[in-house]
């Protein structure tokens, strides 16, 4: 028995001074926890709340970016990237990076192209991916190897630029596809590499979607990876799998089979990528880019395909999450959810939108009257508010990025950061949610928008457990819950909000046990 005591405890519902641990669980709280015998721990008044979740992010992917180039410490330039690059030791024959911004380029104002990769090496194929995900530039050799040329056809869902050496959504698996795949052995360091790097975050469980990082590993090795970190004591953070799966046979061999749960690592939703994103101008707009007018952006399935897809999962009650940003995909998608459950009628389904960007009135409505749950990035702010406008319009922008709408009018909303699209910041995405800002405190975007800090912190938190079935079981502090709990420096609730992504984490716990 443990009994921590001397802090400042957020229990999810109230405050407290105390708690105990017992076989990796809460046993209890407050005063009942100090008349308790055991090892008392003494927390010297900091403030303690449930372990962080993260409930959208790519564990996998996060933990290969860690061992590529690191391209989003270096987007301030063109010239600056490519150095980075040049620097860079070739992997599986490939130089490859991630997390290149062409908004805050300052010597250019447009995407790289192959020319500029050229630069870094004409023998090696060479693989820049943007910050977002959904756009990738490659040089020459790598067109070479590829055997792209100018009359190869666009992929559904996906666009070639052969002149400039740029894939966009779903053409970037003709790039990702030829890089050879890890071994197990790798996927597992990349998994015990990221979970390192959430612990230090205050993170103790993440919705995470594997399955698409490499295309040509089976997911049955995925999860192969993920139990067997288990078994070995090594899988520091509870990951609720989000399975990407696009096609109907693949589906349904997955329903078939049996997935056990274990305590830490879970099947979830069949998860959907929908469309792009908004910085590369792929996310499917109702109407052009107000600064592109020549493209509404890329939806990767057609209505017939997510009809069939999410009909299927719910049939099979399966929960489905759908990546949506831009409004003409959300409408797809709302469309079939909405086909399902009347086919089909399930309560309680959780069905959920991740991001849930770009939207208009309607769609709230139609979102809260689903009862949907929505993966909301907050941190997304800190970026989109310098483009939202200039991107959708003034008219979308005035109606976007409304979680606070959603949470006040019946949907549940939780939080997460995309990783490695953002880096895994709870505290940042804290701040972004409370103060509506970028973190330099730039003017309010949608100040009505702004969540409670208690809004904001229970997103990270109870609102992730509940999206996975698990809110008898993790995100508060409470007797019987997994005892997976963060140490923060400062109060949030007392902290002035621009200051919240400075509070320092001093601990974070996974069943009793200190895990950073």
């Amino acid at each position: 028995m443990q009994i921590f005591h001397n802090a400042v405890v957020y229990t999810g519902d109230d405050f407290t001074d105390a708690f105990a641990v017992e076989d990796g669980r809460f046993a209890a709280i407050g005063a009942e926890a100090l008349a308790l015998q055991g090892e008392r721990i003494d927390l010297n008044g900091a403030f303690v709340c449930a372990g962080f979740n993260d409930s959208h992010m790519h564990l996998l992917n996060y933990g290969q970016a860690l061992h590529m180039a690191p391209l989003a410490a270096h987007t301030g330039s063109l010239s600056e990237m490519l150095r980075c690059l040049k620097n860079a030791v070739p992997d599986r024959g490939w130089i490859i990076g991630r997390g290149w911004n062409q908004d805050r380029f300052s010597d250019v104002h447009r995407m790289p192209d192959r020319h500029d990769l050229d630069t870094v090496s004409a023998e090696l194929p060479v693989c820049a991916v943007r910050a977002c995900g959904h756009a990738l530039a490659v040089n020459t050799k790598a067109m070479e190897v590829l055997g792209i040329t100018a009359s190869t056809p666009s992929p559904d869902g996906g666009e070639i630029d052969y002149e400039n050496g740029r894939f966009f959504d779903n053409a970037m698996d003709l790039v990702l596809n030829a890089i050879p795949a890890p071994d197990k052995q790798t996927l597992k360091d990349y998994i015990r590499t990221a979970c390192a790097a959430l612990n230090r975050r205050g993170i103790t469980s993440c919705h995470s979607d594997d399955y698409c990082v490499f295309r040509q590993i089976p997911w049955q090795i995925v999860n192969e990876a993920y139990r067997e970190l288990e078994a070995e004591d090594a899988l520091t953070v509870r990951v609720r799998e989000q399975c990407n799966l696009t096609t109907v046979p693949d589906l349904m061999e997955f329903i078939r089979t049996d997935h056990p749960a274990t305590d830490r690592f879970s099947m979830g939703p069949l998860k959907l990528l929908g469309d792009g994103a908004l910085g590369a101008r792929t996310a499917f707009l109702s109407r052009p880019y107000a600064d592109e007018p020549g493209t509404r952006g890329l939806s990767v399935f057609t209505g017939a395909q997510f009809d069939e897809l999410i009909g299927t999962a719910h049939a099979h009650g399966m929960q489905v999450a759908v990546h949506c940003i831009g409004d003409a995909c959300l409408d797809l998608v709302l469309d079939a959810i909405e086909k399902a459950q009347a086919e089909h009628p399930r309560a309680d389904a959780r069905h959920g939108i991740v991001h849930c960007q770009i939207t208009r009135p309607d769609q709230l409505e139609r979102i809260a009257k689903g009862k949907l749950h929505v993966y909301a990035q907050s941190i997304f702010l800190d970026y989109d508010i310098h483009i939202v406008h200039e991107r959708a319009g003034d008219e979308l922008a005035a109606t976007s990025y409304a979680w606070k709408t959603l949470l006040d009018t019946g949907a549940t909303v939780s939080n997460g950061s995309d990783c490695p699209v953002e880096a895994p910041d709870v505290l940042a995405g804290i701040q972004c949610a409370v103060t509506r800002q970028d973190l330099s405190g730039c003017a309010p975007y949608l100040p009505q928008e702004a969540f409670t800090i208690k809004e904001a912190l229970d997103s990270f938190t109870q609102a992730g457990a509940f999206a996975s079935f698990e809110e008898h079981t993790k995100g508060r502090i409470a007797p019987g819950h997994w005892a997976d709990f963060v140490v923060l420096g400062e109060d949030p609730f007392r902290t002035a909000p621009a200051k919240i992504k400075d509070i320092p984490i001093l601990q974070t716990w996974l069943e009793g046990k200190r895990v950073w």
